[in-house]
């Protein structure tokens, strides 16, 4: 049995459902697995010695990370890179295959450049469009960035383009990063 924490960040709820189903899956596996925002590790702290893997996840949002991610992983790169570690990037642009790869996702290797933590694991998972959920300016800008980039416009839509079973693979091999 692994103990594994994935941290994570999210704005609509996306990347907390995705680990939310990380956790789960690794439970079910008999792995002992705990969740936390960002925000409530900065505020409550982490207890690093307790695990054997970390994972950290974030959104993208107008092609970048909120501001919080680079501050948790400048606070405690330290930590980060003394674990087993893993980056998870959800982003929409991953919904074509070929961007759900590390070398060809523009907004993961922009958190490499960033980033002072550079992990040497990482993984691409593809997000949800949910134009309903968003404010009125965050739904016009993304139908904007959509018209350009050829995806959906339909200010109806709500379209998860994650992967389940991918995530659930993403999981084990979390696993398999522990010493």
């Amino acid at each position: 049995m692994k103990s594994v924490l994935v941290l994570y960040y999210s704005r609509g709820g996306h990347t907390a459902r995705i680990s939310r189903a990380i956790a789960d899956h690794l439970a079910s596996q008999g792995h002992q697995c705990d969740m936390m925002h960002i925000s409530e590790a900065k505020a409550e702290g982490v207890d690093w010695a307790k695990y054997d893997v970390v994972a950290l996840g974030a959104c993208v949002l107008y092609g970048s990370y909120h501001k919080s991610v680079f501050e948790f992983v400048a606070a405690h790169q330290v930590e980060l890179s003394a674990k087993a570690s893993s980056f998870f990037s959800v982003n929409v642009v991953a919904r074509n295959p070929e961007k759900r790869v590390p070398e060809n996702n523009k907004y993961l290797q922009k958190f490499i450049e960033l980033s002072a933590w550079k992990p040497n694991d990482v993984k691409v998972i593809a997000g949800k469009v949910d134009y309903p959920a968003w404010r009125w300016y965050d739904r016009m800008m993304i139908q904007l960035i959509m018209k350009i980039t050829n995806g959906p416009t339909d200010p109806k839509s709500v379209i998860d383009y994650t992967d389940w079973d991918d995530v659930k693979v993403y999981a084990d091999h979390l696993v398999s990063l522990a010493k």
